[in-house]
């Protein structure tokens, strides 16, 4: 057996269909176009969803449906929880102890924010203010 030997298995593939070639073949004339119209033309493609002229199915429903793939942050605010500033270091390990976190960043909002700077030590917290 070698490469030039291959075939495929007997049954397994039908001869093309050869339209166009003449009454005799059965496909002549129209070439199973059928008569007139638009999908008897040469160079004949349908768009997408096109529906003869009808309103297309995705034209006709509304569009819903929206999700962001920017993380929003969880606001806290540290003036209405004081045991936030009694913590020695800031993480979501040890927020998640103090307050209840949803999501995967937090930003520390209120006037004593900006003084708990130095004790983040996550790379998902931040603060308000400069």
């Amino acid at each position: 057996m070698a490469l030039n030997n291959l075939k495929p298995a007997c049954g397994s593939t039908h001869s093309t269909k050869r339209v166009g070639r003449g009454q005799g073949s059965g496909h002549g004339k129209t070439a199973s176009r059928g008569q007139k119209g638009q999908k008897s033309r040469t160079g004949y493609k349908q768009k997408r969803g096109f529906e003869g002229g009808q309103q297309p199915l995705q034209r006709r429903l509304p569009k819903i449906g929206f999700k962001s793939r920017v993380v929003k942050p969880q606001a806290i605010n540290v003036d209405k929880i004081a045991s936030i500033k009694e913590l020695d270091e800031i993480t979501i390990e040890t927020l998640s102890k103090v307050v209840k976190i949803k999501s995967k960043k937090v930003k520390l909002i209120g006037a004593a924010a900006k003084d708990l700077k130095d004790k983040i030590k996550d790379d998902n917290i931040t603060t308000s203010g400069k």
